[in-house]
């Protein structure tokens, strides 16, 4: 979930901080023991033989919104191919939300329901490769967030003029929470129609090209928004309230038009103009860096939220009160004048909305890269050394207690050090490759053709930094990714006529692991090959290894005089 490295910050001054903590401390404690998990958790994360059959193509979500009750009623046509003869499919929708029917050619289908999962009968086999649509009514009281965007469900507030101001956010607890989909991030359908019914005198802010709004025979107004490109489920966002659009163009450099439109809350239209205006240097940065915005043809959008952020895919979540920094606060340590939400959630369109992980479990690719690329556009605006100081600026607040890969077919994310932690780890590998020209051509590629619109998994992220670089980067992935510690430098040094021995080495969970690092020596910066086995480094003055471009631990062993042998 974006953000949630930021929502541990905020939260840990308050009792739902320290319980939030204790959970988590918890939870790391399981996993180390080998967790448990339940039937339900294998539905929910596994692509079984019901799920795998049907690849979806495309969602028309129709959904009611009534405020009084906070309820919804609603229905989805899934139109799929199928993959290979099958009678049974699975859909997800939360226990607590109804299915009142499900047709399919105009027959009504049997389900049976299991958890969240909702397997459908069909009256015959249905043929792979061929394409079919069943539609889905349903209704019921969607989970309410307790604590958004990190916890997942509905938004019902008011506005300072006491109209409804409603949104919905569901990173990780999944969009089957208030609409029935296959609630998986394998698989995203190719586009997709999202239809908001909702009282007269509210708006209602869904993803992509805005068709405008209809008053059917019973004088209903619905708001039609239309999605032309892949996304994930947990991207699709209402956004309901007293809107006023205020729109604009960002030119890119080959002199095409993008759509830039903000919806704010009716008052703040002046302070948002003002404060926006950063949107447009930005998109700057983010192009030069990682290729033009994925979305083009769908535009890109600001929308002025309850809740403080989230990366809905071209209808961009805004919480942070038109402030600099993290609600004003200052992330950078270096009184950086830029709004941390728009930067990141901004970010997210490349990394977790084009750049898809195909299991939650790789939520580090979305979390890490989109960390990385906050440190992208401090360097194309305040250069080099600026954006080493903001990549350390948090380095303090990584516990390094748990994995930041989750654990596959189990609906399990990794740790909220995939946010610090995997932009700290991406600036070492930056810099382990030393060649800045290879570096941004290879991240430019990657966000830009190589994984563009798709969904990819760590092996074949792996497997691209391996291709491109030409070294096998593979152990350093591993250490960094799928173990919790830090590869530690230990060293220990003494004197040898007039010169002075370092002995290096690395310890790691990898077997022998090796990694680079910057070592100045005797005033002259090297990058020094470094293995699981000693290394020796003979200076003048002791030398100095790299700990701002570089992240590890480092230990330093202390030998005794009498022995020679070091003492830990």
């Amino acid at each position: 979930m974006n953000l949630a490295l930021d929502s541990y910050q905020h939260l840990r001054s308050t009792a739902q901080g320290l319980l939030l903590c204790a959970l988590l401390l918890f939870t790391s404690s399981v996993i180390a023991q080998g967790p448990a998990f339940t039937r339900r958790d294998t539905l929910r994360g596994t692509l079984n033989d019901n799920r795998s059959c049907y690849d979806v193509k495309h969602y028309d979500l129709l959904v009611r919104v009534d405020t009084s009750y906070q309820s919804i009623w609603g229905e989805n046509t899934i139109t799929f191919k199928a993959e290979r003869d099958f009678r049974v499919m699975q859909v997800d929708l939360f226990a607590n939300m109804v299915v009142s029917k499900i047709t399919f050619q105009g027959e009504s289908l049997k389900l049976s329901r299991e958890f969240d999962a909702i397997n459908i009968e069909f009256p015959h086999d249905l043929k792979s490769g061929e394409h079919y649509s069943i539609t889905i009514q349903y209704f019921g009281k969607p989970q309410i967030a307790k604590n958004p965007p990190w916890d997942g469900g509905f938004i019902w507030a008011k506005d300072s003029q006491n109209q409804p101001w409603i949104a919905v956010a569901c990173q990780g607890t999944g969009a089957s929470l208030w609409w029935p989909c296959k609630d998986h991030l394998s698989d995203e359908p190719d586009s997709m129609d999202i239809r908001c019914q909702v009282p007269s005198n509210l708006t209602c802010i869904s993803n992509g090209q805005d068709r405008g709004v209809y008053r059917d025979k019973r004088g209903i107004l619905t708001h039609h928004w239309h999605v032309s490109y892949p996304i994930n489920n947990y991207n699709v966002t209402l956004n309901i309230g007293d809107y006023v659009q205020l729109h604009d163009h960002y030119t890119a450099s080959d002199g095409d038009t993008l759509a830039l439109d903000y919806y704010v809350l009716r008052g703040n239209e002046e302070k948002a103009l003002k404060h926006f205006e950063q949107v447009k240097p930005m998109l700057a940065c983010y192009e030069e860096y990682l290729g033009k915005y994925p979305f083009w043809n769908d535009g890109y959008a600001l929308v002025e939220t309850p809740y403080l952020g989230m990366e809905h895919q071209s209808a961009i979540a805004y919480g942070n009160r038109f402030l600099s920094g993290y609600l004003g606060g200052d992330r950078s340590a270096q009184q950086l004048d830029f709004d941390y939400i728009i930067i990141h959630e901004t970010g997210h369109e490349w990394w977790g909305n084009s750049v898809s992980a195909s299991d939650i479990a790789d939520m580090w690719i979305h979390e890490s890269f989109c960390t990385y690329s906050e440190a992208i556009y401090v360097e194309c605006r305040y250069g080099y050394d600026t954006a080493m100081k903001y990549v350390n600026a948090l380095r303090g607040d990584v516990r390094n207690s748990t994995s930041i890969m989750g654990i596959y077919g189990v609906n399990r994310e990794g740790h909220y050090d995939m946010y610090v932690k995997g932009m700290l780890f991406l600036n070492t590998l930056r810099h382990v490759v030393n060649n800045d020209s290879l570096w941004w051509g290879m991240i430019k590629e990657m966000s830009s053709e190589e994984f563009r619109l798709r969904v990819t998994n760590y092996d074949e992220v792996v497997a691209y930094f391996n291709r491109k670089t030409g070294i096998n980067i593979s152990p350093l992935f591993s250490q960094y990714v799928k173990h919790y510690r830090l590869p530690r430098l230990v060293y220990s040094t003494r004197k040898k006529r007039k010169k002075m021995v370092t002995t290096v080495r690395w310890e790691a969970d990898v077997a022998n692991f090796s990694m680079p690092i910057s070592v100045l020596i005797d005033g002259q910066k090297k990058l020094v090959p470094i293995t699981s086995v000693n290394e020796k480094i003979q200076s003048v003055s002791p030398p100095e290894f790299d700990r701002e471009h570089f992240y590890y631990e480092l230990k330093k062993v202390i030998r005794d005089k009498r022995t020679r042998r070091p003492e830990n």
